[in-house]
């Protein structure tokens, strides 16, 4: 098994390579072809050169002997093509002899297919008549000189020598980007064997300038502290639930071995002390079940058209009476000519509003003051509930959906199961609601709940 940043460098260092080679042999194709057109194109304007050569030298004598142009059969044979020269009937007048040209060891020439000989005649034509003819043979279609040889030869050294060094920076360059590439990777897939074998308090430090990469980073931070705080959550649910259960469990197991043993009576005083915690204890069965059965809701809701004024209403006249005895200044205040209608289960939304201005009354001290306003805004039905409690402190907001989360000690000290934000949670999801608390310890709680507003037609 291979490292990503093995695996990566190989398949880097693998295409650029093959792309080199390919754009190498396309190169090599294209400059010998270019090339070679060239000396095809050379050895055209030679041909032409002497044709006209020949023709101006038929015009001084006009007529043919041995030694017509002659003297061009020098440079023929250091050129290394052969020059036959015949008359109008084709009768030769003088020739050079293509054997003897190719075993002069002198003759520093180099050829294209060597050992081919081809031959091409042109017309001696000075005028409208056809005076002569002029027979070019050579030892391949295209001669290369000595120049030309090197020519291409430097041609080649360059392009391997732009391949090799290609290669290199190709090479230095794959390991640096798949560097920037593995590290974080590698870095990122050690947190999360970490975060499987339960370590929650791993945390990738390095960023990286990738955008993606860095993202995938933060949400393994992010992962692993919703792991950790879960993990908390978890060891105080069981201490809590472990708690709730036992005081209740003890009483009673107190309370009746003493009876048994004859040191308490048993009377309807100590009775009905024992039925209370009886119904305590079960209090915490219902709440817990109330959690569960709000969870799964989505095919229990009944929704209809409802006056959320209304049953905000009629939810505050039942607290009327605690918030007197607790000496609580209770006020609302809305519109009083419109109903403020939204979608929703009645009983549902009730036990929302209950539950939060129970939170209200709960956590707000004597001669304290818990205002209610509803109104309505941009399509969006607005209940805010504000309270001069004892507040939630600033690191513990972000938990306080959570399911037996109790927050800090003061809070932790006032009866409850710390599941009621939770239910007030999900309800509000399946009605597509939001909420949002505003709080600082010490100087009260600001509650608001976002409904969509719901108008016929």
């Amino acid at each position: 098994m291979q490292s990503i940043r093995k695996r990566l460098s190989i398949i880097l260092v693998c295409t650029s390579i093959l792309v080199l080679f390919i754009a190498t042999l396309l190169v090599n194709i294209a400059i010998s072809r270019t090339f070679d057109k060239y000396l095809v194109e050379i050895q055209n304007k030679r041909n032409t050169r002497i044709v006209k050569y020949l023709e101006e030298v038929y015009k001084k004598t006009n007529k043919w002997n041995e030694t017509s142009g002659i003297e061009i059969m020098h440079e023929a044979y250091m050129s290394n093509y052969c020059l036959t020269l015949k008359d109008q009937n084709k009768k030769i007048v003088w020739g050079m002899n293509p054997k003897d040209m190719a075993q002069d060891p002198n003759v520093n020439m180099h050829v294209k297919n060597e050992g081919i000989y081809t031959t091409s005649t042109f017309q001696i034509k000075p005028v409208d008549k056809i005076v002569g003819y002029v027979e070019v043979g050579q030892y391949a279609p295209v001669i290369l000189s000595q120049e030309d040889v090197n020519f291409k030869v430097s041609i080649n050294e360059s392009i391997i020598l732009s391949v090799v060094l290609s290669t290199l920076i190709t090479i230095l360059i794959s390991l640096f980007i798949s560097k920037q590439f593995s590290t974080p990777l590698r870095q990122i897939s050690k947190i999360s064997v970490h975060l499987s074998n339960g370590n929650y308090n791993e945390r990738s430090k390095d960023k990286s300038s990738i955008l993606e990469l860095e993202d995938l980073r933060n949400s393994i931070n992010t992962l692993g502290e919703k792991l950790q705080h879960q993990d908390v959550l978890r060891k105080r649910l069981i201490s809590d639930i472990s708690h709730e259960v036992r005081t209740p469990l003890n009483i009673l197991q107190n309370n009746f071995e003493a009876m048994i043993d004859g040191i308490f009576p048993v009377d309807n005083e100590r009775l009905t002390y024992l039925n209370e915690e009886v119904i305590r204890f079960g209090k915490l069965l219902d709440s817990l079940n109330a959690l569960k059965e709000v969870e799964g809701e989505e095919k229990v809701l009944n929704l209809e058209e409802i006056s959320l004024k209304e049953t905000l209403a009629s939810v505050v006249k039942e607290f009327e009476l605690i918030t007197e005895n607790k000496n609580l200044n209770m006020t609302l205040e809305c519109n009083t000519s419109k109903q403020f209608n939204i979608l929703g289960d009645t009983d549902k939304i009730k036990q929302v509003i209950i539950n939060l201005l129970s939170n209200a009354v709960k956590f707000t001290k004597e001669q304290g003051e818990i205002n209610i306003t509803l109104k309505e805004t941009d399509r969006k039905v607005i209940l805010k509930i504000e309270d001069t409690g004892i507040g939630i402190n600033e690191e513990d907001l972000p938990y306080i959906f959570e399911r037996l989360y109790r927050a800090d000690k003061s809070r932790h000290e006032i009866e409850g199961m710390g599941i009621g934000l939770t239910i007030v949670k999900n309800i509000l999801t399946l009605h597509k609601a939001s909420i949002d608390v505003i709080s600082k310890e010490g100087k009260g709680c600001v509650v608001t709940v976002y409904f969509k507003s719901y108008r016929d037609g």
